[in-house]
């Protein structure tokens, strides 16, 4: 049997420093364990009374009976740490591949709960999906997009579950539009956006392709005062008209989202893809500053999480 308590000290030390901090802070959703202990390759992530247990996959080859009982011990040394129940800790073993990650369903039924973060109010789900509904790295990005959004037109393109809309409308964005191809996730903007007070007449959401939608949003001359831009490292979606590649399409991405940001704007683009580099013909035609050291959240061990982008005319 694997001796555990590595894992189970160093949660427990996180705990105790994260839990008061997070207090302080409004935050019910964090970080508490980042792989620190290459041994145990997982993210621990407290949501509420409710922990989401990730497992990275390292190309360790394990027999399925060993695995599962390694497992079972990583659990129970949560439990004994947090004093939590097993039925509060939901796990996810994540697999190297390519696809939509966070689109796809894990066959499990979870149910849909309430956390609050500095403020917002949003639904997440532990079980359903791969994703949870709030990736909890863009935090920091989110409360920057409050407090810069008032008086803003805002535009969030792959928007996912509608956070970064959320934050806006809270800090006084006039409008916007919250662009994404998936239903389920529209609809699960929506439910974000009641639940914060939005008002639907101000704050559109639009259904389309991102790369369909900035072709006709520059045509129909619509402009944007703030944007956020976070897509996938890659999809190979079946409702996309093409296969999306991060690396490769960047340029298309960016310079069709500063086409419709008006003078003085800002546009956030950021990605996960580890081995991204940004082209440097961007910063040549744009004012460009790397914000990954400060938009990455103090409770994410690994820096590299994303890498994040402040984007503006050159005046």
């Amino acid at each position: 049997m694997v001796d555990v308590s590595p894992f189970a000290n160093r949660l427990g030390k996180n705990i105790k420093h994260y839990l008061k901090w997070a207090r302080r802070q409004g935050i019910d959703a964090w970080r508490a364990y980042d792989r620190d202990v290459p041994q145990f390759p997982f993210a621990v992530d407290f949501y509420g009374e409710r922990v989401h247990l990730q497992e990275f996959d390292t190309g360790w080859l394990m027999p399925d009976d060993e695995h599962e009982a390694w497992l079972a011990e990583v659990v129970e040394a949560i439990c004994f740490v947090t004093g939590f129940d097993k039925s509060a800790v939901s796990v996810k073993t994540r697999r190297r591949q390519k696809g939509e990650n966070q689109y796809e369903k894990t066959g499990e039924e979870g149910e849909d709960f309430v956390i609050e973060e500095f403020g917002q109010r949003f639904w997440v789900n532990l079980d359903t999906y791969l994703d949870t509904g709030l990736f909890l790295d863009h935090r920091n990005t989110r409360k920057r997009v409050r407090e810069e959004a008032a008086g803003k037109r805002f535009l969030n393109l792959f928007a996912y579950t509608g956070s970064f809309t959320v934050y806006a409308a809270a800090g006084g964005a006039v409008s916007s539009e919250t662009v994404d191809l998936s239903n389920t996730y529209q609809a699960w903007s929506r439910r974000n956006f009641e639940l914060n007070g939005l008002d639907l007449d101000a704050h559109r959401l639009v259904r389309a392709d991102v790369f369909q939608y900035l072709d006709d949003a520059r045509a129909a001359g619509k402009q944007f005062d703030l944007i956020v831009m976070d897509p996938p490292s890659f999809s190979n979606s079946k409702k996309m008209l093409e296969i999306l590649d991060v690396q490769r399409d960047q340029e298309r991405l960016i310079d069709g989202a500063m086409a419709l940001l008006a003078p003085g704007g800002t546009l956030y683009f950021s990605n996960n893809l580890r081995s991204f580099t940004l082209e440097p013909a961007l910063a040549e035609r744009y004012a460009v500053r790397d914000i990954s050291a400060q938009s990455v959240p103090e409770d994410f061990r690994n820096k590299k999480i994303h890498q994040c982008w402040r984007i503006q005319h050159r005046s």
